[in-house]
């Protein structure tokens, strides 16, 4: 297992290393980024002054709608270096697009060796990955990268065709799965209809992406358990976006994705962009560092989430992130309770009959929010639509409307035709935060 020698020094140690890349960061930006170079203009900012880490609270942050309304003048290389195009996911709004220089490419294949390294891969390890590569979708080429880098073996088969990924298990022997970890209960389901023995396979851990497997005391929450329940390998979960760039990936103490120093600067903030306590949530904020074609400062991600400082037994003394509470926008108040959408997804992960499901969120004739669980049942049981709202009541306070679908009505809403990922929840809302 390989850890960075930065990662193990003290967090005093940790913040001077970062406090000696950010000068040459800030000059990078006002030499060659517009966007940035007139905002330090015009809030008269002299990146002198910003010595230590602290100092970033004089910088106003970047939005998403700052990328959206203006993605061109983020960009700091000629488009001639420019080898790699990728587009965000556009959950949050239109997808913003993102240039890539070899240096980028590079340093993106770093920041997931390293990760891969925490999720304890070597190069004997075998990953299949169960996601796209194409359609401009940076996770794909970031997984390729980063376990050609370490040395692991690669077996690209892409999302869905359960047939096909146990084709594959049977025929390349993976040790390990890179996939979203609502389709491992899929694949059980798929392998125990066809009396494929999975539990006896080559298969031994799954690096899961884009979906919580933990509550934030790092319990499994129910999907985690779902799985572990039925397949005993080992988790390990992963937050990531486009806009960083960055992995914060678990150890296998599974107690919150580590920070990578070298690759970023991350704060977590509140409403008014002013730090949050370690008890507290906050937005994850990020400063990139060692990008060359879009590098960002002080970027909101929109995710809220929890941060925890104490030392892991792992030997890294790293900050380390708790799973995704919500988004920001998604946040949604329902009879006077605020939720966020994976405490919905954690409830109808416990209840058998849902194979699959949407969620929708529109403004209600009374101008509040409303939600309307589109869930995918092959068949419902009398009193079972009761049965479910009194089991969310149970957990959440609050019953939304639920109406049952044919579990392949729901694929296609899950999967519209340009889709890289599954799109789960539906943001109709006319006054949307």
């Amino acid at each position: 297992m390989y850890i960075p020698e930065i990662e193990t020094r003290s967090p005093g140690e940790i913040k001077s290393y970062q406090e000696s890349r950010l000068p040459g960061l800030l000059q990078y930006l006002k030499d060659n980024s517009p966007f940035y170079s007139e905002l330090f203009k015009k809030h008269r900012i002299d990146i002198k002054e910003i010595k230590r880490l602290e100092d970033l609270t004089r910088i106003p942050v970047t939005t998403k709608d700052d990328l959206q309304q203006r993605n061109d003048d983020f960009l700091c290389v000629d488009r001639k270096k420019i080898v790699d195009f990728v587009t965000t996911s556009g959950t949050l709004g239109e997808p913003v697009t993102f240039a890539m220089t070899d240096k980028d490419l590079d340093r993106l294949a770093y920041n997931e060796y390293i990760s891969f390294s925490c999720a304890d891969a070597t190069d004997e390890d075998v990953y299949q990955l169960m996601l796209t590569l194409d359609k401009r979708f940076m996770a794909g080429i970031a997984y390729y990268l980063g376990l050609r880098k370490l040395g692991a073996g690669i077996v690209r088969v892409g999302p869905g065709l359960q047939k096909l990924q146990f084709q594959s298990i049977e025929r390349f022997k993976p040790t390990g799965l890179v996939t979203v970890p609502s389709f491992i209960p899929k694949l059980i389901e798929y392998a125990e209809e066809n009396g494929i023995d999975y539990k006896n396979s080559s298969i031994k851990k799954a690096v899961c992406i884009g979906e919580a497997i933990r509550n934030p005391d790092f319990s499994l929450n129910t999907l985690g358990k779902k799985i572990k329940d039925k397949w005993d390998i080992k988790l390990y979960s992963t937050y990531a976006s486009t806009e960083m760039g960055t992995a914060f990936t678990e150890c296998s103490e599974g107690r919150g994705g580590h920070h990578h120093p070298e690759m970023i600067i991350v704060e977590f903030l509140n409403d008014n962009d002013e730090p949050v306590g370690e008890g507290e949530a906050g937005e994850v904020t990020i400063t990139t560092l060692g990008v060359e074609a879009m590098p960002l400062l002080r970027f909101k991600t929109g995710d809220i989430c929890h941060h925890h400082t104490e030392p892991c037994a792992c030997g890294r003394n790293t900050i380390r992130l708790g799973p995704v509470i919500g988004r920001k926008k998604h946040m949604i108040k329902y009879k006077g309770t605020t939720l966020y959408p994976p405490a919905l997804y954690d409830v109808l992960h416990e209840i058998d009959c849902i194979e699959n499901y949407v969620i929708e969120v529109y403004t209600g004739t009374l101008g509040t929010d409303e939600i309307l669980i589109k869930a995918g049942c092959r068949s419902v049981p009398p009193g079972k639509e009761k049965a479910i709202k009194d089991h969310f009541r149970s957990k959440l306070r609050v019953a939304p409307e639920i109406k049952f679908y044919n579990p392949a009505e729901i694929m296609k809403m899950l999967f519209p035709e340009t889709s890289r990922k599954p799109v789960k929840f539906i943001d109709k809302r006319t006054n949307s935060l």
